[in-house]
């Protein structure tokens, strides 16, 4: 926790946040749908770091993640009704683009919330999860559990084929972490470690994990080490692992942080999970377009990053040596969903 606390000052520190009230300036929120507890929780933030500096908040959100259209249209709106700036969770990060320079030219300031535009540069700049330090965290973790990673038999469940950025951070970052040489960390599929048994799409839903994990043990039924884009994928997977009687001889690592996450690893579904903050990651965004609008100030990429870091942290009940992590309570403590 002390990290995490050092974390958010460090943040705040970073970008100059000293806010007068801000009456005169309007934020809007534009997220992939409103359903997705992620974004849920990143609202939440949002209006109450908004209520907290008496500035408007207008919040609007996709009919369903990959909706552009309706993204467009937001960013439209925001323009024509003067906003100060924009903080966008994109559906289509290189598609969006010609929107967002619109709204940048007409004096908005334009915050990525989560996931950087294509090319990163299009924003002013990305608030966001180091998600290859994330999967760099879970990586090291499942390979001190493990001890004698010479063993291991490595089964990967990532999203899909059509949205690689967080994926291949994520995924790129638990291999190395774990200690594989993981060749163009740009992409996965291209390592030739041995332990590695294969690479399955799971949608980054439970019925996808499960899917993708019978694909690996059709594969290699000796499976014992299995990371998850995310932690319903890891659900699927535990329990196709299960109906193997394996559940309780592989190590599973996911990345969110979310409360039934949270509580998997609690009943050890999921030995580990790196936890991300969006409550913080979209409050910090409307204090710095705020600064930004009143100071001219603009936020600053957290050093050696091209993005500001929102942190992340490491939950689980069965703690190694050599790492910071989370206790269960602690994960609860700052859970979503």
């Amino acid at each position: 926790m002390k990290y995490l606390k050092t974390m958010v000052a460090a943040l705040l520190t970073t970008t100059g946040m000293t806010v007068s009230a801000a009456a005169d300036t309007s934020v809007c929120l534009i997220t992939k749908d409103a359903t997705n507890p992620f974004f849920v929780k990143m609202a939440q933030g949002a209006f109450a770091k908004a209520a907290e500096l008496g500035t408007e908040l207008r919040s609007y959100a996709g009919k369903f993640d990959g909706d552009h259209e309706t993204q467009v249209a937001a960013i439209e709106t925001c323009v024509a009704a003067g906003a100060g700036g924009i903080l966008l969770v994109a559906s289509d990060t290189k598609a969006i683009t010609a929107s967002v320079k619109k709204a940048r030219d007409a004096g908005l300031v334009v915050i990525a919330l989560d996931t950087p535009l294509d090319p990163i540069d299009a924003a002013d700049m990305t608030f966001a999860t180091d998600n290859f330090l994330a999967g760099e965290l879970i990586g090291k973790w499942a390979a001190k559990t493990m001890g004698d990673t010479s063993t291991a038999k490595i089964g990967l469940l990532n999203i899909n084929v059509s949205q690689p950025t967080v994926g291949v951070l994520r995924n790129q970052g638990f291999l190395k972490g774990f200690g594989v040489d993981i060749g163009d960390p740009s992409k996965w599929g291209d390592e030739s470690d041995a332990r590695i048994v294969g690479h399955e799409l799971s949608n980054g839903n439970a019925e996808g994990g499960r899917k993708g994990m019978e694909n690996l043990l059709a594969i290699d039924p000796e499976v014992n080490v299995v990371y998850t884009i995310n932690e319903p994928a890891a659900a699927g997977a535990y329990e196709a692992l299960k109906s193997f009687g394996r559940q309780d001889d592989v190590i599973i690592v996911s990345v969110d942080g979310g409360c039934p996450g949270v509580s998997d690893v609690a009943s050890g579904v999921i030995g580990a999970t790196a936890q991300q903050y969006p409550l913080d990651m979209a409050g910090l965004g409307v204090e710095a377009i705020v600064n930004a609008v009143q100071s001219g100030e603009m936020p600053k990429a957290t050093e050696g990053k091209a993005f500001f870091d929102t942190g992340v942290g490491l939950v689980t009940g069965a703690p190694v040596d050599g790492l910071e992590q989370l206790s269960v309570e602690e994960g609860k403590n700052r859970c979503w969903g």
